[in-house]
């Protein structure tokens, strides 16, 4: 059982992501909130497995709710859902700490196997998403002074992951194009969350791009 709390403050489109959670037997609805600084605090209330976080909300935006609750180390995981084409702030929510993003426009079924992939450490942003996001917004935000450090701590194998992590590529993509089984490749992107202080796979890109091992419209 996943247990969610939904972040909205649009009561229609809080109920109907109840609904929607409410039909399957594998996720319960924990709680629901209207804003960023509520859904801080329900969060530290309920410790739901996913949070649903809008991202435009008054008060309190999703960022920075995001950016609190990953602060407190509370185990609850960040999936934002945002319209994407008129938010520019998707990539700030990932670096806040976000585990993946979904469209609002998103099929049911995607909604509910995103969840299941967020609770289960997963990123769950497809690899042409992920590159059309950080196209539009890779270089608006600088990159932190101790990334360098992390960055020289990889290997040279590790470095490579890296970079193809940053292409948006999945593990059979870059298994296939560096000749390596799937279970070495899967064991060296664990090595290189865990160097780079990444939380998931997402983190690993915004990281990439923060160094310059990936760029929008590679050659």
């Amino acid at each position: 059982m996943t247990t969610v709390l939904i972040v909205d403050d649009q009561p229609l489109q809080r109920l109907g992501l109840r609904i929607l959670l409410e039909s399957v037997p594998e996720t319960q609805v924990a709680g629901e909130a209207e804003s960023g600084s509520e859904a801080v605090r329900r969060t530290a209330e309920l410790h739901p497995d996913v949070v649903l976080m809008d991202i435009r909300m008054p008060g309190m935006d999703g960022i920075e709710a995001t950016r609190r609750i990953v602060a407190s180390g509370n185990r609850s995981r960040i999936l934002v859902l945002t319209t994407f084409d008129l938010d520019e702030y998707a990539h700030a929510a990932l670096r806040a700490g976000a585990s993946g993003f979904l469209l609002k426009d998103a099929r049911p079924e995607e909604l509910l196997g995103g969840i299941r992939a967020v609770a289960a450490g997963d990123a769950i942003i497809a690899p042409a998403l992920t590159r059309r996001l950080l196209d539009t917004y890779a270089y608006q935000l600088p990159a932190a002074s101790a990334d360098s450090d992390k960055l020289r701590a990889l290997t040279d194998r590790e470095r490579e992951i890296l970079i193809a992590i940053g292409r948006g590529w999945t593990n059979p993509e870059i298994a296939a194009r560096l000749h390596l089984s799937e279970s070495t490749v899967k064991t060296h992107v664990g090595r290189v969350l865990a160097k780079i202080g990444a939380r998931d796979r997402v983190q690993a890109v915004i990281f990439a791009y923060d160094v310059g091992l990936a760029s929008p419209n590679p050659a």
